[in-house]
């Protein structure tokens, strides 16, 4: 039986914002091998979103080593032919999309990657298509709903073809019946994941173990136990907190 590659390292990471002491990552350690999907639940503020930008090379540690696709990886240099290969789906979209038009968005990631005009523009209408988007091509990017600019940008990611996805919170702002075609988009891809999501039924359906993160270390499938949180309230119907 052939054991699976690892595709991603990070081993003994350290990491802390400029003018903190705190470590967002505290000597974390992940591996990913090819044909993984892992799926990421914790707080917010646990450090999951800084752990996605650290293997894109958004963030620089302050200790530890970054391993992808076998190369040691140092300068921002070195990631530049990672960005490539690893589709990021970043948490807010509007960090995502800059171009005037739907279709210029998704078409800019197989631009850079050496497609012609045409062929860009072809992979990007087939990806919108996949996605529910066709008839969006020429809609102006910013006045879109905060859902359409969901789906718009994760299509600016999958038009690229990436080998790895990393998805912080695929499905704000998405209702349930874009979420089913969502689900099913990506169960029909064969590559690698690491999905981050606050929802239980939604990162259950697209992959096979579960992480949290707590105090800036990764907690495995094996060391947690996630459930449904279901309860009542004699007033359920009114506003509460927990």
């Amino acid at each position: 039986m052939t054991v699976p590659s690892c595709i991603i390292r990070l081993e003994d990471i350290s990491f802390a914002y400029p003018g903190s002491s705190e470590k967002v990552l505290n000597h974390l350690n992940l591996e990913i091998f090819k044909g993984d999907r892992i799926g990421m639940m914790a707080p917010t503020g646990s450090g999951k979103t800084t752990l996605l930008h650290t293997i894109m090379g958004l963030c620089t540690p302050d200790s530890g080593m970054v391993t992808i696709f076998d190369e040691i990886l140092f300068s921002q240099k070195d990631f530049e032919a990672v960005r490539t290969r690893i589709g990021l789906l970043f948490q807010d979209s509007d960090d995502q999309l800059f171009c005037p038009t739907v279709l210029e968005d998704v078409a800019f990631g197989p631009l850079n990657l050496g497609y012609s005009r045409q062929e860009a523009a072809q992979l990007a209408e087939n990806t919108l298509k996949r996605l529910g988007l066709t008839g969006f091509e020429e809609r102006i990017t910013h006045r879109l709903s905060g859902g359409q600019k969901r789906l718009v940008a994760l299509a600016a990611v999958l038009a690229m073809k990436p080998e790895v996805l990393l998805l912080d919170e695929p499905t704000t702002g998405l209702d349930q019946e874009v979420k089913e075609t969502l689900i099913r988009i990506l169960n029909e891809l064969k590559i690698s994941c690491l999905v981050i999501s606050h929802e239980f039924d939604f990162i259950t359906a697209v992959t096979d173990k579960i992480y949290s993160m707590d105090k800036g270390h990764i907690l495995t499938d094996a060391e947690i136990s996630l459930h449904r949180h279901e309860h009542v309230h004699k007033h359920g119907s009114h506003p509460h907190v927990h």
